[in-house]
């Protein structure tokens, strides 16, 4: 399973490169890392009605030993232990295979602090989730500001220059 999700990442790599006139070169991967943790919802009011709205996601990063390596949190920002950090923006949304799962995204990197394992990372791709959807009810006039926490996981990967 572990060989086709690096396949996966190398061809991934190398549409992202082609997008930029690299057709020759495929980017390596920085950085793979399994996330878990939550999606916050907040209850707004959206028109005449109400929806949850994302407020952020609050996740751990672990390498494939399952070492803490990290944490994702609003940005949506992604920083190593070694305090060097990305924040994305996104390019390109899919929904995910997997009913009731946020979708998969491929992001740019929109800013870097540190000088660490973050600080070359050009994108990063969030794939295989599992939940993190807003609830489909629960969120009235009564409700406004209030908070759900929604339990995600995800696989991202981060590709550098």
């Amino acid at each position: 399973m572990r060989k086709k999700w690096v396949s996966a990442a190398t061809v991934i790599a190398g549409a992202v490169s082609m997008a930029h006139g690299q057709a020759t070169s495929v980017k390596s991967s920085a950085v793979e890392a399994f996330g878990k943790g939550v999606q916050i919802y907040t209850c707004k009011a959206a028109g005449t009605d109400y929806a949850w709205t994302l407020k952020a996601p609050e996740a751990t990063l672990s390498d494939v030993k399952g070492k803490l390596i990290g944490k994702h949190f609003a940005g949506p920002t992604w920083q190593a232990n070694d305090g060097s950090s990305v924040m994305g923006e996104p390019l390109n949304v899919s929904p995910s295979p997997n009913a009731g799962a946020i979708p998969w995204i491929v992001l740019h990197a929109k800013s870097h602090e540190g000088d660490g394992v973050m600080a070359t990372v050009d994108y990063v791709v969030r794939t295989r989730t599992e939940g993190g959807v807003a609830p489909s009810t629960g969120c009235n006039a009564g409700r406004i500001d209030a908070e759900v926490r929604v339990p995600y996981s995800a696989i991202y990967l981060f590709f550098r220059h």
